[in-house]
């Protein structure tokens, strides 16, 4: 291996992409296990690697050299190999920094919690320590010198402005999980995650829902690749390498979920729209049939709406998880909070509005199969799709205006 990444487990990682994005040279992924740190690295088969959970400290004592920032911070992702000699540095300082200031989240003067006792909470501390924080408490499970636990921080610190979360919490596969209530601290003015994959995770997501600037992982890890890269080549990237890949990637992986009423176009739509993107359609309902072993109808008449909704719920979790889908929902999904929390971590929700009169009843859907039945849906659905899109999509012409409008409202963000 010439240039990549090591750590316990990789399977989440988006560095590749990134780094073929940057375009000056191979980089692969590596998974060593905690008993084969140290044989790693003094082979020394390596140009150039990023290191990440669980061995940003870890890997410290097996290093020639370290930065002094790296020294200062306690935790290196980035050795370069010069000539035998292993220098170890820190680009997620620059990374995490330049994340904060894109979301133009004052640190100055405040009370900054950071979840989390691992490499990057050390990183993160110096980085509010750099911005100018007035307070800076890492929070933990276990209480320890210097270290407070959850229930300290929602019981004594409910008046930090700022929550930084520097765990694998909410880290696929396990994207429900949530480090901590952002509800419970009533002074936040932002909550940064450096959690990249999904997208947004639950605490941003929850975050948002309170009205609070919230962003997750993604730019942070564009940004230190970068660095990264001009530390294993010598040679400056552009100056906007970083939003460049960043923006490149988000699209890439940020899916394009259709909601609507039955027979508003989604699964049409999202078909053409999908060609268009060159990215492949998944069509919910499809999914649940097959699951199911029977057709939707079958479903509600043999086993209930109960069933299919649990059914349902369980394909959203596992699709919503996936990455550069156009994803075609059914009627009913967004429901349900959980379907439409899964959706948003990595979606972009778009409403495809018909209107009424252009509704017509088919027989394979059970709560859609008569005119009255569309009527009485739609009066108690409407406003609820209106509530959780991200921006709607009048359908007024045919599939290929939809779908070309449906692709410029995705892509315009």
């Amino acid at each position: 291996m010439n240039y990549g990444c090591i750590g316990e487990h990789l399977g989440h990682s988006f560095s590749p992409e990134i780094h073929r994005l940057i375009g000056r040279y191979e980089y692969e992924l590596r998974e060593v296990p905690k008993n084969g740190l140290d044989a790693f690295m003094r082979a020394r088969n390596f140009r150039g690697i990023n290191v990440t959970i669980p061995y940003k400290q870890a890997v410290i004592p097996c290093l020639d050299r370290i930065s002094d920032a790296a020294a200062g911070i306690g935790a290196v992702n980035t050795v370069v190999n010069r000539n035998g000699f292993l220098w170890g540095y820190n680009t997620d300082f620059g990374g995490m920094q330049a994340l904060i200031r894109r979301m133009r989240l004052d640190l100055s003067g405040r009370k900054v919690l950071i979840l989390g006792t691992g490499g990057t909470s050390q990183t993160a501390s110096a980085v509010a320590r750099n911005l100018g924080a007035a307070e800076i408490l890492r929070v933990s499970r276990r209480k320890t010198d210097g270290v407070i636990t959850y229930d300290e921080a929602i019981t004594f610190h409910t008046d930090a402005d700022v929550l930084i979360n520097t765990t694998p919490c909410g880290m696929y596969p396990s994207t429900g999980e949530c480090p901590i209530d952002p509800s419970r601290f009533e002074h936040l003015s932002g909550v940064v995650d450096a959690v990249f994959n999904p997208l947004s995770s639950r605490l941003v997501l929850k975050a948002r829902e309170l009205g609070i600037p919230a962003a997750g992982g993604l730019y942070m890890l564009v940004s230190q690749a970068v660095a990264a890269a001009e530390l294993f080549t010598g040679a400056p990237c552009e100056p906007d390498a970083a939003e460049r890949i960043y923006g490149q990637l988000l699209r890439q992986k940020r899916n394009l979920v259709l909601i609507g009423m039955p027979g508003s176009g989604k699964t049409s739509a999202g078909r053409k729209a999908a060609e268009l993107l060159s990215r492949p359609l998944v069509d919910l309902d499809e999914v649940i049939t097959a699951r199911a072993g029977k057709p939707i109808p079958a479903i509600f008449s043999q086993d209930g709406e109960a069933v299919f909704r649990r059914i349902e719920g369980d394909v959203v979790r596992e699709v919503a998880s996936q990455n550069g889908l156009v994803i075609a929902t059914g009627g009913g999904c967004v429901l349900h909070v959980e379907n439409v929390e899964n959706l948003r971590m990595n979606g972009r929700l778009i409403f495809l509005d018909r209107p009424l009169c252009d509704l017509v009843p088919t027989a394979d859907r059970p709560l859609a199969d008569s005119m009255k039945k569309i009527e009485w849906l739609y009066k108690a659905r409407h406003k609820v799709y209106q509530t959780v899109t991200d921006v709607t999509v009048p359908v007024t012409g045919d599939i290929d205006d939809t779908a070309a409008a449906t692709v410029k409202a995705f892509c315009e963000e």
